[in-house]
């Protein structure tokens, strides 16, 4: 075990520009370092974790578990940053990574290890006896199986982009989060830039197989056995996918709750949820951001509001926070303090016409296309997890034969959609099909930037049907344009329909429902 180590000259420069980059408020207490320290767990597992101790008393010990290991950005951004301002920092390896033992079983694992990395904590005499936990995505989720039984020593805690339904995440749409979760089965455990690279040709070559059966063995090969696991039960109701919901602590959990997520993240309607269904004292932060942009772009935001929360809920500072909401309003640029979400709204109705109009009125034509397993609609930015996600332009895709828009006038006034858009569809098709539906901006140049969307496996082929799309806050110019796109798939990002399938859109009762705030 290494011996802990004081932070050097070095550190403390690299910690004076961090701080300065990022907004950060003055730290320079000393702390030691002391790295790969095991800790034991019920079934044997070492699980080793680094500690970022401040000299002296401090303010409470923050836990983050972690599977992409304990070095950067993870030791400069939390480690040595909130060392340097009182609180102890445990960084810890979930099993089967970055060197602790055990296989690595996703997700599934972490209830009973989260619950043993506290019972360490408790056994060590440092330990302040009040816990924060902190982080995002799986980290996130780390947090969530943690909170199904809250340690009576939890004070705080900071959830970014974390679900707490994992099976949702994977299966919910009634397909496969294809390029998601097997880009992440391939990459989760590669180390170092080349493994990295590999991973990545891998799964874009899987990706282009015909099912995700074939794909799963050409990126994974056999030594990712739970993705297989995930495409072999498609029901949720499966007792399989009861360690991936921990649904659980939304109603067990007491404790103060920061959620922070982005409009263009793949799990934004959960954290969403999450702040709906709390009963606790809960805040809630939503940027511009997609699920990458929050391991490092949003921090300048992210870690002083941590910082923030943690001084208020462990160390008794005043709350530092305007507002319990901060809601970045896309389109307009603008952040905004609220005292909930969401606010106040009036619905406006725009029909659909089958000239591929969107307006005050629907007609009684139809609109038809048809969908080719062959040739599957392509997917294009949006809310997921890869460097390609958030806004992009989709002209390219909608000159496609297999997807039809709907397309308002130009604006004369600012239009605020606050909250979640809706969809009633008449439609019709011979087989049981895949429907993605997106909701656009269209600029003055004819490019159309996407807001938000829905995909879905419906179970009927002839009876309406009304999607909720993703939540959004976003202003729409004057001259800008609002586009409705519809199509009957979103590949590789949800697994392909293997059936190809007609579309017919009966636009007669067919409308674009939105919560638009009064300006």
């Amino acid at each position: 075990m290494a011996q802990p180590r004081p932070a050097g000259v070095l550190a403390r420069a690299i910690g004076a520009v961090h701080r300065t980059a990022f907004g950060l408020p003055k730290g320079g207490r000393r702390y030691t370092v002391e790295r790969a320290v095991p800790v034991l767990t019920r079934d044997g597992a070492q699980l080793l974790t680094d500690l970022y101790l401040p000299v002296g008393e401090a303010h409470g010990t923050v836990l983050i578990r972690s599977p992409y290991g304990r070095g950067l950005p993870e030791s400069l951004f939390h480690g040595r940053a909130f060392a340097e301002r009182g609180y102890q920092v445990v960084v810890q390896s979930v099993r089967g990574t970055g060197g602790s033992t055990g296989a690595f079983r996703p997700i599934a694992q972490e209830t009973a290890d989260s619950q043993d990395a506290v019972a360490w904590l408790r056994e060590q005499a440092w330990f302040t006896g009040r816990l924060a936990t902190l982080g995002g995505s799986y980290l996130g989720w780390t947090q969530w199986a943690l909170l199904q039984d809250p340690p009576p020593e939890l004070r705080a805690a900071v959830v970014l982009v974390g679900p707490h339904d994992f099976a949702r995440a994977i299966r919910g749409t009634g397909s496969v989060a294809l390029a998601d979760f097997l880009g992440w089965s391939t990459t989760v455990q590669a180390r170092g830039p080349r493994a990295m690279l590999a991973a990545r040709r891998r799964v874009d070559a899987a990706l282009r197989e015909p099912t995700p059966e074939a794909a799963a063995v050409k990126a994974l090969g056999p030594d990712h056995p739970w993705f297989t696991d995930w495409l072999a039960h498609p029901d949720l109701e499966d007792p399989f996918w009861t360690g991936y919901d921990a649904s659980a602590a939304l109603t067990a959990t007491r404790i103060p709750v920061l959620l922070i997520g982005g409009w263009h993240d793949v799990f934004v309607d959960q954290t969403l949820e999450q702040y709906r269904r709390l009963d606790a004292d809960v805040a809630l932060t939503i940027g511009p951001w997609t699920h990458l942009d929050t391991a490092f772009k949003s921090s300048r935001v992210t870690d002083p509001e941590a910082l923030a929360w943690f001084d208020e809920h462990l160390a008794g500072a005043p709350s530092r926070r305007p507002a319990p909401v901060r809601i970045h309003v896309t389109g307009a640029g603008q952040w905004r303090s609220m005292p909930s979400w969401p606010p106040k709204t009036e619905q406006r109705v725009l029909g659909l016409t089958s000239t591929g109009g969107l307006g005050a009125e629907s007609n009684s034509g139809t609109v038809e296309f048809t969908y080719d397993p062959a040739d599957p609609t392509p997917s294009v930015g949006g809310r997921h997890m890869s460097a390609k996600a958030g806004r992009q332009d989709n002209s390219a895709l909608e000159a496609r034969d297999d997807v039809v828009t709907f397309t308002s006038a130009p604006l004369d006034t600012p239009l605020e959609v606050l909250g979640a858009p809706s969809v009633h569809l008449r439609i019709t098709t011979g087989t049981t099909p895949d429907v993605f539906v997106r909701l656009c901006e269209v600029d003055e140049r004819g490019r159309s930037w996407n807001v938000t969307e829905v995909f879905t496996r419906l179970t009927t082929t002839d009876a309406p049907v009304t999607l909720s799309l993703g939540t959004c806050a976003h202003r729409f110019a004057p001259g800008r344009r609002l586009r409705l796109q519809i199509s009957g798939g979103a590949h590789p990002r949800f697994a392909r329909n293997p059936e190809p399938c007609h579309y017919t859109i009966s636009c007669e009762g067919s409308h674009l429902t939105l919560p638009v705030a009064a300006l």
